[in-house]
């Protein structure tokens, strides 16, 4: 494999303290910053479903509640692998009962999106 676009996300659940939703928000956040042209006008990939692998890495404060299959989802192409590991940040926020909130805090979510092409 061969690594050719590394890009960074930043994703916010500003009510519900919802670290699925900050992450699948990092992703976006991540993929709308980065194009892919370069695969196809310069290495000829013809299937970007084939050849392209997509390597996630997703920082939140609670790892073990982001599913990963729905990160995957947030991808546009290629083959996926999504990892979830202690990070991001839980600061505190504003307890609005109407939005949502359990508490009074905010889940931020950081993702590495690394996106590699098949020898």
């Amino acid at each position: 494999m061969r690594r050719f676009i590394i890009e960074f996300g930043m994703g916010v659940d500003l009510h519900g303290q919802d670290v699925q939703k900050a992450a699948e928000k990092a992703v976006r956040d991540a993929t709308s910053k980065s194009c892919l042209c370069g695969l196809k006008e310069i290495l000829n990939l013809d299937d970007l479903s084939q050849k392209v692998f997509v390597k996630v890495t997703v920082a939140v404060s609670r790892p073990e509640a982001v599913i990963a299959s729905k990160v995957a989802a947030c991808l546009p192409v290629g083959r996926t692998e999504v990892r979830a590991v202690k990070g991001g940040l839980n600061v505190p926020g504003l307890l609005v009962p109407e939005f949502g909130d359990k508490d009074d805090s905010i889940e931020v979510a950081i993702a590495c999106v690394e996106v590699c092409v098949a020898d």
